[in-house]
């Protein structure tokens, strides 16, 4: 093992830690802690002006918001997802009360290939929840014209899409609902959280009763709601982060742009294609956020990616395998007949291959070239 300092796959986003002091003196003079306080309205109006989106409500983590979005638009049935992500994805559906349809994904994008939804669908389908995954968009167009066809909703988990941009405007404006996570591996963090994109007024109303136990005042209850809410020290915290947000998508960008040009005559490994080369909706004015760097090792590197993955370990470097096991392969999946490996090829094979580099704006130069170097010298090494 090295005795370096250990880089691990991300590391949160932080700032000085005076500069959070005033928020803090406010919460304690003010003494409002949760229940849609200041910070909390601020901060769903800063995010909606800086996410170019109308409605927004915010969640205490992206897990609950996926749970609401989905009791918000009374999905039941049967909902096609994808198996290449989170556990979070599946897990949403399974604590509604709904069987998850696994589709596979586009080989090159890896996000859920729209051919492989509309062939999935059945008499007991009634949503999709495509994944924007490590914040490329998903075929949007061709998603909605599939749910517009079969009378579908559409539920984005855009845990990973936070600023993402296409020509014309935010991709979270897409689908029924998109859901964003906060949490602190993400690109735009509140310690913990997550938000619900809303189409309009009424949905975001609903939204806000189911995320309060269902309180519209103290005493009437329209709905079995939970605790959702996001708290005051959060949303202070996310007011902060947004100050920042801009220059820590732009150090990302570097970092994306130096991994890609250090790696680019590495044998057997790829780099996975930026949205633009990927075939997202009018590239020409794509915008990306580049929250992750997830290489595919192939067949002619002379390590298997689990090897190599263990070789960086050694040497103190954390990378990590999003997104493997397959989210069709735990316990309480792998029973589903759409769990079926020859149903998910392009998805298993991606899953075998992955390994995402560590990315976080103050990841250091010297640190970056020593990644690739690792991977680049791995054939002179022992195996």
């Amino acid at each position: 093992m090295s005795n370096r300092k250990p880089i691990y796959v991300t590391q949160p986003q932080m700032p000085p830690l005076e500069d959070f002091y005033p928020y803090l003196e406010q919460i304690w003079e003010n003494r409002i802690l949760t229940n849609g306080g200041p910070f909390h309205q601020q901060l769903e109006a800063a995010l909606c002006d800086y996410l170019g989106v109308e409605y927004l409500s915010l969640f205490s983590n992206g897990t609950l918001a996926l749970v609401t979005a989905l009791q918000a638009l009374r999905v039941t049935g049967e909902v096609i997802t994808t198996p290449y992500s989170f556990v979070a994805t599946a897990h949403s559906l399974l604590w509604n009360g709904i069987k998850p349809v696994f589709a596979d994904v586009d080989p090159v994008t890896l996000n859920l290939d729209p051919q492989k939804i509309e062939a999935a669908i059945t008499p007991q389908t009634t949503a999709i929840m495509p994944v924007h995954c490590y914040g490329h968009p998903c075929d949007v167009e061709a998603i909605q014209r599939i749910a517009d066809n079969y009378n579908l909703k559409v539920i984005y988990d855009a845990a990973h899409a936070f600023g993402v941009r296409d020509a014309k405007g935010s991709i979270l404006r897409h689908g029924d609902l998109s859901v964003l996570s906060f949490h602190a591996t993400k690109v735009f963090n509140t310690f913990e959280g997550g938000a619900i994109i809303c189409p309009d007024a009424r949905t975001k109303q609903r939204i806000d009763h189911l995320k309060n136990f269902g309180f519209v005042d103290e005493l009437t209850v329209v709905a079995p709601g939970i605790n959702g809410k996001m708290s005051e020290i959060n949303a202070a915290f996310g007011m902060l982060q947004l100050k920042g947000i801009d220059g820590a998508i732009a150090r990302r960008k570097e970092i994306d742009a130096r991994y890609r040009a250090l790696l680019a005559g590495v044998d057997g490994i790829d780099c996975h294609a930026q949205a633009l080369d990927a075939g997202a909706n009018d590239s020409s004015n794509y915008s990306s956020n580049y929250s992750y760097f997830p290489i595919l090792v192939g067949p002619d590197y002379p390590l298997s990616r689990d090897a190599l993955y263990e070789k960086l370990k050694g040497e103190g470097v954390f990378a990590r395998r999003y997104f493997y096991p397959l989210i069709s392969d735990f316990p309480m999946y792998r029973g589903l007949p759409s769990a079926r490996r020859d149903n998910l090829g392009a998805a298993a094979t991606a899953s075998s291959r992955v390994l995402c580099l560590p990315m976080y704006p103050e990841l250091a130069q010297a640190d970056i070239e020593r990644i690739a170097g690792l991977i680049a010298d791995q054939r002179r090494l022992p195996a």
